[in-house]
C-alpha cells in the first residue's frame, strides 16, 4: 500500500502560493461570511465620508486664492471674511473626520469578528485541529494566527483600505483642479512664450512616480523579513507558555537554568529579526524622508517660474501648491505607507497559508488506504479485518471479527507498543489510515474517554454537563454523581470558575471525567487506558458505578488486563503485525505528520 502511494504535500512554505491566490481565497471567504452586508454598508458610508471630505479639500483648496490675495492687498475686511469663509469649511471637515474616525473603528471589529470566526470555524471543523497540530510547522502556534495575525491583519487591511480609497478619490478630485490651474500656466523662454498642458499634473505624476518605485525597490525585502520575524515570535511565545504549563515538573528537575538557556536562544533568533528589520527601515527611510523634506518646498519650485513671470498672483500660487500637495499626497500614498505595506502583505501570507493547511488538512494521505468507518443497523458495532498502519509499523485486531451490543464490557488489550492509543484514535475517527471496517451503531454518537481528560474552562458545573449546556442536569443529579467518585467536597464548587486542569490532580480529572459519564449515561463507551492508572480502590469503585449506572450500556476499555475484577467479560486482542505495511511519512511544511504517530503513546 505505502510502496504504491504517491507522496502529497500541502503547501504551506512562505513565498509558495501567490497574493492573487491568497486575495481569492480570503474575498470567497468575506463574501461567505454572514458579516459581509454588515461590513459592505460601513464600506458605503465610509466612502460617502471620504467623498465629502474631497469636496471639503476641493473647497478648502479654492479658499487659498481669495485668502492670500487679500492678504498681498493688505485687504482687513477680506482678510475677516474669508476667516469665517475657513470656519465654515473647517467645521463641516471636522464632523467627517469624527464620523470618519468611527467607521474606521467598526470595520476594524467587524473585520476581526469575521476573520476570527471564519478561521476559527473552519479550524474546529470535526477532526481538522487533531490533524492539523500534528502536520508540521504550520499547526504549531494556532492560537498565535486566530488571535495576533488576524487581529493585525483586519486592523492593517482597514487602515490600507480605507488610507487607498481616500487617496484615490483626492487624486481624481484634484487631478482636474490641478490640470485646470496649469491650463494658465505659460513659460516664456528666449523672448517665446509656449504652455505645456497639465504641466503641474505631469510633475507630480513624475516626482510621486520616482519616489513609489524607489520606495519599493528599497522597502520590498520587509515583506520577507516580516514574516520571518512573526514566525520566531511565535515560536518565542509557545516555549513561554510551554515553560509556564510544565512550570511543576520543571521546578522538581531544577531545569530552570536550561529552559533559560532554550527561552534566551528563542529570544535571540526574534531580536536577530528584529535588527535585520531594523536595518531595511534605515535603508528605507533614506528615500521616504529625503522625499518628504524635498516636497515642502518642491511645489513651489515647479510652479516659481510662473509666478516670477507674474502670470499668476501669490493666491494662485498658493492655490496651484495646495492641489499639487493633494495630488502628490495620494500619488505617494504608495511611499507612505510601504513599511504598513510590507506588514499587511507578511501578515497575510500567514493568515492565508494558515487557512489554505487548514483546509488542505483533510487531504492528508489522500493515495494512502482507509479505514471503512460506517454505520451499521441495528445496536451494535462491529470490527471487520481491522488494521491501523502508522509510519512505525502496522497494528491489528487479532480477532477478525468482532460484534459488540448494549452490555457487554470489552476489554481491548495488548502488549507495551501494540498501539493501543492508535487503535483508540481510529475507532474514534481521528486516524483513517489502515484497513478493514468498523462499524458504528446508526444514530448513535459513542463517547471517547482519552486518558487525559479535557475539562473546559468556567464553572465545575460547566465541566460536568458539557458538551451539554450549564443547565442540562439538576443540581442534585451533580452532586450525586460527585459523591459517587469521591470527589463530594466538591459540591460547594459547582458555580466557582476555576482552571480547574491545574487545581485537581490527574486521578481527580479522570474520576471528574467518570462522574461526566454518570451524568450523560450514554450508550456506547470507548476508554483509552484511563482505568489503568488509578489505585485499586478507586478503580472498583468507578467499575461499580459503571456497572449499576450503565448497566445497558457498551463499554470497551482500551488497555492492560489489571485488575479489573469481573467486569470485563471478554478480551479482544492488539498486536504488530511484522508483515504489515507501514504508512509511507509524507512531509507537510517543515515537519512529517509521521510525527503525529510518532510523538503519540504507543502503548
Amino acid at each position: 500500500m505505502a510502496d504504491q502511494a504517491e507522496e502529497k504535500t500541502i503547501n504551506t512554505q512562505p513565498g509558495e502560493v501567490r497574493l492573487r491566490d491568497q486575495t481569492i481565497m480570503m474575498l470567497r471567504a468575506f463574501i461567505a461570511s454572514p458579516l459581509r452586508y454588515l461590513l459592505l454598508g460601513l464600506g458605503a458610508g465610509m466612502l460617502v465620508t471620504v467623498l465629502g471630505t474631497a469636496y471639503g479639500q476641493v473647497l478648502l483648496n479654492r479658499w487659498n486664492r481669495p485668502f492670500y490675495d487679500a492678504l498681498e492687498r493688505r485687504d482687513l475686511h477680506e482678510f475677516f471674511h474669508q476667516l469665517t469663509v475657513f470656519a465654515a469649511i473647517a467645521i463641516f471637515l471636522l464632523l467627517l473626520n469624527v464620523v470618519q474616525t468611527w467607521l474606521n473603528q467598526s470595520i476594524r471589529v467587524r473585520l476581526r469578528e469575521g476573520l476570527t470566526l471564519d478561521l476559527i470555524t473552519e479550524w474546529l471543523r470535526p477532526r481538522r485541529a487533531f490533524r492539523l497540530a500534528n502536520a508540521g510547522a504550520i499547526g504549531v502556534n494556532p492560537d498565535q494566527r486566530l488571535h495576533e495575525d488576524a487581529r493585525h491583519l483586519s486592523d492593517l487591511s482597514t487602515d490600507l483600505g480605507v488610507g487607498l480609497l481616500q487617496a484615490t478619490i483626492l487624486l481624481v478630485t484634484f487631478v482636474g483642479v490641478l490640470w485646470t490651474i496649469s491650463s494658465g500656466f505659460v513659460f516664456h523662454v528666449a523672448g517665446k512664450s509656449f504652455a505645456v498642458p497639465g504641466y503641474m499634473v505631469w510633475a507630480a505624476v513624475i516626482y510621486a512616480g520616482t519616489a513609489s518605485w524607489l520606495s519599493w525597490l528599497f522597502g520590498r525585502p520587509l515583506i520577507r523579513l516580516n514574516v520571518d520575524r512573526y514566525a520566531r515570535e511565535a515560536e518565542l511565545r509557545f516555549s513561554l507558555m510551554r515553560v509556564n504549563e510544565h512550570i511543576d515538573a520543571i521546578s522538581l528537575t531544577a531545569g530552570e537554568a536550561d529552559e533559560k538557556r532554550r527561552l534566551e536562544l528563542d529570544l535571540s533568533a526574534v531580536l536577530e529579526a528584529m535588527w535585520r528589520i531594523a536595518v531595511a527601515l534605515t535603508r528605507l527611510t533614506w528615500v521616504t524622508a529625503s522625499y518628504g523634506w524635498i516636497t515642502t518646498v518642491a511645489p513651489i519650485v515647479i510652479a516659481a517660474p510662473i509666478y516670477f513671470s507674474g502670470d499668476i498672483s501669490f493666491g494662485g500660487l498658493m492655490m496651484a501648491v495646495g492641489a499639487f500637495n493633494q495630488v502628490n499626497a495620494a500619488l505617494r500614498w504608495f511611499v507612505d505607507n510601504i513599511g504598513s505595506i510590507a506588514d499587511w502583505r507578511a501578515t497575510l501570507q500567514r493568515v492565508a497559508t494558515f487557512r489554505t493547511a487548514v483546509l488542505q488538512t483533510d487531504e492528508l494521505h489522500e493515495v494512502e488506504k482507509r479505514i471503512t468507518l460506517d454505520e451499521v443497523d441495528g445496536e451494535r458495532m462491529t470490527f471487520d479485518d481491522v488494521e491501523v498502519v502508522s509510519p512505525i509499523g502496522c497494528t491489528k485486531l487479532v480477532e477478525k471479527h468482532v460484534e459488540i451490543v448494549p452490555g457487554d464490557h470489552v476489554l481491548l488489550t495488548g502488549d507495551p507498543g501494540a498501539g493501543k492509543t492508535l487503535f483508540f484514535r481510529a475507532l474514534a475517527g481521528l486516524w483513517p489510515w489502515g484497513s478493514g471496517r468498523i462499524g458504528l451503531p446508526a444514530g448513535e454518537v459513542p463517547v471517547f474517554v482519552p486518558r487525559q481528560p479535557y475539562i473546559p474552562p468556567g464553572s465545575l458545573r460547566e465541566a460536568l454537563c458539557y458538551p451539554r449546556g450549564r443547565d442540562a442536569f439538576p443540581q442534585a443529579d451533580l452532586s450525586a454523581v460527585l459523591g459517587d467518585v469521591g470527589l463530594g467536597r466538591l459540591n460547594d464548587s459547582l458555580d466557582r470558575d476555576a482552571r480547574w486542569e491545574r487545581e485537581l490532580g490527574e486521578d481527580e480529572l479522570r474520576l471528574l471525567a467518570f462522574a461526566r459519564l454518570g451524568l450523560h449515561k450514554p450508550r456506547w463507551v470507548v476508554i483509552d487506558a484511563a482505568l489503568d492508572t488509578m489505585p485499586g480502590d478507586t478503580r472498583r469503585r468507578i467499575l461499580t458505578i459503571l456497572e449499576r449506572d450503565l448497566a445497558d450500556s457498551a463499554i470497551i476499555n482500551v488497555g492492560t488486563a489489571g485488575q479489573n475484577g469481573h467486569f470485563f467479560t471478554r478480551v479482544l486482542h492488539l498486536a504488530k503485525d511484522p508483515e504489515g505495511q507501514a504508512l509511507r511519512p509524507m512531509r507537510v511544511g517543515s515537519r512529517a505528520p509521521s510525527d503525529m504517530a510518532a510523538a503519540s503513546p504507543s502503548v
